[in-house]
């Protein structure tokens, strides 16, 4: 039986994906910087998420008003280690979220045909007073997916699930460290890719 809370992750020795949603004004000149620049906001939160099906659920595959253009966002290890060692759940005494710098918050992971599944999927609120940090130090690259989420929903659309699922990102579990992963729940690190 699969851990109800794991991170799921496509990750490398020194870097994490994850993904976010943005209307084209933000995505078109972070791509052509290769780092996030303005209009994107250094002045809120900026919710990252490395789920690729957990944001195609939220995004409705890129079709949300002002999520048009899904980023694929490769950051360090490092400073993805550093939010979660921040992070708060957000279920957490409301006092302790009010002052957290990054927050955490779990939901159902999803299907291909975006069903609810019986385990959870992580979501790392980075707030404002790391976001610079963020924009600036832990983001190594973007990188562009509409096209394949594009192609992806295509395939699911017209009954291709398992040639769809081949394109999906190799998703596997992220080992996070402790005392982080006690703290918010993360159950026993181990298994294969996810899809």
């Amino acid at each position: 039986m699969q851990p109800q809370r794991q991170v799921r992750a496509e990750y490398d020795a020194s870097t994490i994906v994850v993904y976010q949603a943005y209307p084209s004004a933000v995505a078109d000149p972070s791509l052509r910087a290769g780092r996030f620049v303005a209009p994107f906001s250094l002045n809120r939160m900026t919710w990252i998420k490395p789920s690729f099906l957990w944001l195609m659920h939220r995004s409705n595959w890129a079709r949300k008003a002002g999520q048009e253009r899904v980023l694929a966002v490769r950051v360090t290890r490092g400073g993805w280690e550093r939010a979660l060692s921040l992070a708060v759940p957000t279920t957490a005494d409301p006092a302790a979220v009010a002052r957290a710098r990054v927050h955490v918050q779990w939901d159902p992971e999803r299907s291909l045909r975006g069903a609810a599944l019986n385990h959870y999927s992580i979501q790392v609120g980075v707030g404002r007073g790391l976001i610079r940090e963020f924009a600036e130090e832990w983001v190594v690259g973007l990188t562009d997916v509409t096209p394949r989420v594009r192609r992806i929903e295509q395939l699911v659309r017209g009954g291709r699930a398992s040639r769809a699922r081949e394109l999906l990102p190799p998703e596997r579990v992220y080992p996070v460290p402790e005392p982080a992963a006690g703290r918010l729940g993360v159950g026993p690190q181990s298994g294969g890719r996810n899809g």
